[in-house]
C-alpha cells in the first residue's frame, strides 16, 4: 500500500475542491480557466473532476468536486479515475478531515490481485501533512484483507483455508491461535459447527485467537465463516447459491478488524471465534428439523 502514497511534491499535480456553490467563486478567482470550464460543461457535481490545462495543453491541475455522504468517500474514487501519477489535495477547510480523505484515497485503489495483475496502477497521493499515516495504513490494510479473503473464490477459500489465514494474522500480531478441527468438535461440545460442516470433505472447524493483556477490557468479535452454503438438504435454487461463497464474509470482516486493533495496540484483551464450514451436501447432511428441542 505503501506505493499509493508519496512525501515528495515534486511534479505533482495540485487538486483543488470545488462545489456547485463554490465554483463561481473559483472562476472569479482563475478567470483564465472560465473558457475552459464552459467549454467541457464541468459543473462541480458531486464526485466529478476535470484536468485545467495550461497554455501548453498539459494538465495544471484538477478540479474535484467531493462525492456526497461521509468525509472518508470524498475523494476515494479519483484514485483509480484520475490517471497514474502523482497528485496533492489543496483543501482550504480547516475543518477538513484529511485521514479520512486518505483512507478513502486508499480504499478506492484496492484490487484482487490474486489471480493476474491488475490493468494499472492507482494515482499516487502526497501525503497530506496533517493525518495519520498509521491510523490509514492499519484500517486499509485491514479492510483489504477481509476483501482478499471474501473474493477468493471457495474452491481456495474452504474451511482449512480460512484457519490458515486466521493463523498467519495470529503470527504476524503475536497472537494465540487454536484450531478445533473435525471430531474433536463433538469432544469439545461444539455440535452445531460440527453437524453444519460434516458434510463436506473438508472438515469443519473452530478458530480461537487471543490477543492482548489479560487484565485489559475484554472484546470478544465472533465472524460466521460458512464458506459456501448450498443449504444442505433444503438446498437453495440456482439463484440464492450463486454467491454463497461470500457467507464467510463476518469471518473476514472480524480478522480484518482484529488486524487493525492489533496494529493498533489497542488497550483490550481480545478474543476472536470463527466457527468456519463448508454447507455441503452428502449422505451425512443435516436433515431439516433433526435435533429440534422444543418438541415440534
Amino acid at each position: 500500500m505503501l506505493e499509493i502514497f508519496a512525501r515528495d511534491e515534486g511534479n505533482a499535480i495540485p487538486i483543488s475542491a470545488v462545489s456547485e456553490a463554490t465554483l463561481p467563486g473559483w472562476l472569479e478567482a482563475h478567470p483564465k480557466s472560465r473558457q475552459w470550464i464552459a467549454a467541457i460543461g464541468f459543473k462541480g457535481e458531486p464526485g466529478t473532476f476535470t484536468f485545467i490545462p495550461d497554455s501548453g495543453g498539459r494538465p495544471s491541475g484538477v478540479l474535484a468536486s467531493p462525492a456526497d455522504g461521509a468525509s472518508v468517500w470524498a475523494y476515494s474514487g479519483l484514485s483509480m479515475a484520475l490517471p497514474e501519477g502523482t497528485y496533492a489535495l489543496e483543501i482550504e477547510d480547516r475543518d477538513a478531515k484529511l485521514t479520512d480523505m486518505a483512507l478513502g484515497w486508499a480504499l478506492g485503489s484496492y484490487a484482487f490481485t490474486r489471480y493476474k495483475k491488475p490493468q494499472r496502477s492507482p494515482a499516487t497521493l502526497v501525503w497530506p501533512t496533517k493525518d495519520d499515516r498509521a491510523e490509514v495504513e492499519r484500517i486499509a490494510n485491514g479492510v483489504f484483507l477481509a476483501r482478499d479473503l471474501i473474493n477468493t473464490p471457495c474452491e481456495d477459500m474452504g474451511p482449512e483455508h480460512l484457519a490458515d489465514a486466521a493463523l498467519a494474522v495470529a503470527r504476524t500480531h503475536g497472537a494465540a491461535a487454536h484450531v478445533i478441527t473435525g471430531e474433536e468438535l463433538l469432544l469439545q461440545n461444539y455440535p452445531t459447527i460440527h453437524i453444519v460442516g460434516r458434510a463436506s470433505s473438508r472438515a469443519p472447524r473452530l478458530i480461537d485467537l487471543r490477543w492482548g493483556d489479560e487484565s485489559a477490557p475484554k472484546v470478544t468479535l465472533v465472524g460466521k465463516g460458512v464458506c459456501f452454503d448450498t443449504g444442505g438438504l433444503d438446498l437453495k435454487s440456482r439463484e440464492g447459491m450463486l454467491e454463497m461463497k461470500k457467507d464467510m464474509g463476518g469471518a473476514a470482516v472480524v480478522l480484518g478488524l482484529a488486524s487493525a486493533l492489533m496494529s493498533a495496540n489497542t488497550p483490550i484483551r481480545l478474543r476472536v471465534l470463527i466457527p468456519a464450514v463448508e454447507n455441503s451436501v452428502a449422505g451425512n447432511a443435516y436433515r431439516p428439523l433433526d435435533k429440534r428441542n422444543d418438541g415440534r
